[in-house]
């Protein structure tokens, strides 16, 4: 999982560097899409089964809208209105966002300690994205996006990972295509070595590797210890624009970014008493 985490990090700084070369939207199709294609010359190459049946179908065109064209627009627009750091703390606030869903949908307990840091994790990223206007909206809007999607990850129970990832991605970032096209325009894109090392890396590997490594272990771990290790993401995002970038956080920043790592670090702390989730089967046939 560390790795998953240090390269959704490494994310939001390849992010702010592509932004530099290509417009929001049509940057975040190609991320999607390169992605995408990558995984699926993959299950080629290894002869991996494709989906089948109407429910698989309709389940990976829902996570790849959800998962790919909103939360990547959300996420992509983020960054270009907020600082890199602020955006990764904002676009991470998983952790909190999942616990609720995962008690109604997946019966996994909540005790009072976690309402509590949840309420004060909220209270923190109030702090953080009041400052921070429709970029602020945008990167928390892509959490909710990204949880939603973890949610759903767990119906791929029975499909193959990483076919089902590829096809979401394609058909996400298909999306993002049509999306672009029609608010962006035509793509201007100035390529050159350093964009195009940007792409690859941001799609294949904090893309394409790091979400078939999620969703891998979404379908068997208690979904807010999943979500907890992306405490991690935004520390990584924080840390790299300072050192890369030279950004330093407001002392309001840093309070409210504070206060969420308080809540997550609660969250994170080991429960008594509470059971394993089992696995949950996804029913794919039509």
């Amino acid at each position: 999982m560390l790795w998953i985490t240090t390269a959704w990090g490494a994310c939001f700084l390849g992010i702010r560097w592509g932004l530099e070369y290509a417009p929001i939207l049509w940057f975040a199709a190609l991320r999607a899409v390169l992605a995408g294609v990558a995984l699926l010359v993959l299950c080629v190459l290894q002869h991996r089964p494709m989906p089948r049946g109407r429910h698989a179908w309709l389940l990976i065109v829902v996570l790849g809208g959800v998962n790919v064209t909103v939360a990547f627009a959300a996420m992509f627009g983020g960054v270009a209105g907020l600082s890199t750091g602020t955006a990764a703390v904002l676009a991470n606030a998983q952790p909190l966002l999942i616990v609720l869903p995962a008690w109604w949908w997946y019966g996994e307990a909540v005790s009072w300690r976690t309402v509590i840091a949840l309420i004060v994790g909220f209270v923190g990223l109030v702090l953080l994205a009041a400052p921070g206007g429709q970029g602020a909206l945008l990167a928390l809007f892509s959490a909710v996006a990204i949880t939603a999607g973890t949610l759903l990850s767990r119906r791929l129970v029975g499909l193959d990972v990483v076919a089902a990832s590829g096809w979401h991605f394609v058909l996400g970032g298909v999306g993002l295509i049509g999306w672009a096209a029609a608010v962006e325009g035509a793509p201007t894109i100035a390529w050159s070595p350093g964009f195009l090392g940007v792409l690859i890396a941001l799609s294949l590997v904090g893309t394409a590797a790091a979400f078939v490594g999620w969703f891998v272990e979404s379908q068997h771990c208690r979904l807010d210890a999943l979500t907890a290790w992306t405490f991690l993401v935004p520390v990584i995002g924080v840390v790299l624009a300072a050192v890369v970038l030279g950004e330093r956080p407001t002392r309001w920043t840093a309070f409210g970014l504070a206060v969420v790592l308080v809540s997550l670090w609660t969250i994170l702390q080991p429960r008594r008493g509470v059971q394993k989730v089992g696995t949950v089967e996804a029913d794919e046939k039509s």
